[in-house]
């Protein structure tokens, strides 16, 4: 379990987002199972508590305590501005998660029309919440950064680290992640972005990518490649696909491969490059190991570029030239 200790108020803040949206994306699956007229009280529960623990009595406080008021006195207003906006929503999604943690218990004897009452709050909850999180990080912050000194951005940091400690003692930060992944560890429920893609979206990103792709399984069988109907650096078929990746190489490359995907699998490399010249053009070639979320080695994944032209980017490009 890694945690990370923040040199920076806003670097720190915006990890705590990081942990809320995970908390979100648990109760937004929950949301939708309740819908279908099923859902998991246990972690339906663990994710209102954290989100109302966490996110607002730890994470909220450490602004509405803190940042704000040190933003307001370097001029940036409360009533009629931006602190005044945030402060609203805050109250707004504190009111919502009390009303659902007292729902929860009673779930079951809802009447539909309860339940989807219930349900319309929870994503009021997200939308509001999921809106407040870019306006602090796109906006709120940046407003932060450009009037807050480096004396008191480190000001803010103790501050922060005070609130940690008196909540949660010296294992503050592995005990937030420790309750993000057990919430999300119940019922095997994991949240993954690219859940929200279509097969078919998923497909069109890894066809549009600028570069080549090939992915050879933890059986060091190749299983994908992209852009198999375009034109490619190295030509490649179909019908490489089940077979070794030993057997795809140059006997005289064997040896290197072997020792690429060895290192990977012992978790000693992080990432093997080469690069060749082909004609007038350079040709990237990088190897990174795959991991599953628990650690579990999934395979290798090889991407192939030609960078030539990047090479020989000079000076600078700001406007679009079309």
């Amino acid at each position: 379990m890694e945690t990370a200790q923040f040199e920076k108020w806003d670097t720190y803040l915006v990890h705590e987002h990081e942990l809320i949206e995970r908390a979100m994306a648990v109760l937004k699956q929950n949301l939708d199972a309740l819908e279908q007229g099923r859902h998991d009280p246990t972690q339906l529960t663990r994710a209102l508590d954290f989100l109302l623990e966490f996110g607002d009595k730890v994470h909220n406080r450490k602004e509405e305590d803190h940042l704000f008021p040190l933003m307001h006195q370097k001029g940036i207003p409360v009533e009629g501005g931006p602190l005044g906006v945030m402060l609203r929503e805050h109250e707004a999604e504190r009111e919502l998660l009390a009303r659902m943690m007292l729902a929860v218990p009673g779930l079951d004897t809802l009447s539909p029309e309860e339940r989807d009452n219930f349900c319309r709050e929870g994503m009021d909850y997200l939308r509001i919440r999921a809106e407040h999180i870019w306006k602090e990080n796109d906006v709120l912050y940046a407003m932060g950064r450009q009037v807050l000194s480096p004396d008191e951005g480190a000001g803010l940091v103790d501050a922060f680290n005070a609130i940690d400690l008196a909540a949660y003692g010296n294992r503050a930060k592995e005990n937030f992640l420790a309750m993000i992944e057990e919430m999300e560890s119940v019922g095997k429920m994991r949240t993954r972005l690219v859940e929200n893609l279509t097969p078919d979206q998923l497909h069109g990103i890894l066809e549009t990518l600028p570069f080549e792709v090939t992915f050879v399984d933890a059986e060091d069988t190749v299983a994908y490649f992209n852009k198999l109907d375009k034109p490619k650096i190295f030509a490649r078929t179909r019908s490489v696909v089940g077979r070794k990746v030993q057997k795809c190489h140059p006997q005289k490359s064997v040896d290197t491969v072997e020792k690429i995907v060895e290192g990977f699998k012992a978790g000693t490399h992080d990432k093997a490059e080469f690069w060749i010249d082909m004609g007038e053009e350079t040709i990237l070639i990088r190897y990174f190991p795959v991991y599953g979320d628990d650690g579990t080695y999934l395979g290798v994944c090889e991407v192939t570029q030609e960078v030539g032209w990047i090479r020989r980017l000079q000076g600078q490009k700001r406007l679009l030239d079309w």
